[in-house]
């Protein structure tokens, strides 16, 4: 047996807004995507990120209940440099989305910002620090 990483799954009470918020990171959704309850967006190496609607979970594990509190898991991006960090993040906070970790210079050598998206789930923006 040899199972692999394939995917990175999210349960989103929006689906429009879920995907409206990762399409401005580049994650490419399919057009009709905002109007279904799951959706995925091919990555470059083969990996997807995955959304399901709290509706769609609940259809098949009728005993799941949407967490409470901060979340446990985020997912990180890597930006090409400081600059980019800035500007994702300034994009991100100008369309309304809740910054959630102004960038900084981070002592462990990065420039490193958190967004929230639609659901409270953080998004690290990062980069190496300039050098």
């Amino acid at each position: 047996m040899s199972p692999r990483f394939d995917a990175v799954g999210l349960v989103v009470s929006d689906m429009a807004a879920s995907v409206s918020f990762y399409r401005l990171l580049g994650f490419p959704f399919p057009e009709e995507a905002a109007n279904e309850p799951h959706a995925e967006a091919e990555l470059p190496g083969g990996l997807r990120l995955l959304l399901d609607t709290e509706d769609t979970v609940r259809s098949f594990h009728p005993r799941w209940r949407a967490p409470s509190g901060s979340g446990r898991a985020s997912l990180a991006l890597r930006c090409d440099g400081p600059a980019e960090v800035d500007a994702v993040y300034g994009e991100l906070v100008g369309a309304g989305h809740r910054g959630e970790l102004e960038p900084w210079d981070a002592f462990w050598g990065q420039r490193y910002a958190v967004v929230l998206d639609p659901d409270g789930n953080g998004v690290d923006l990062f980069a190496p620090s300039a050098q």
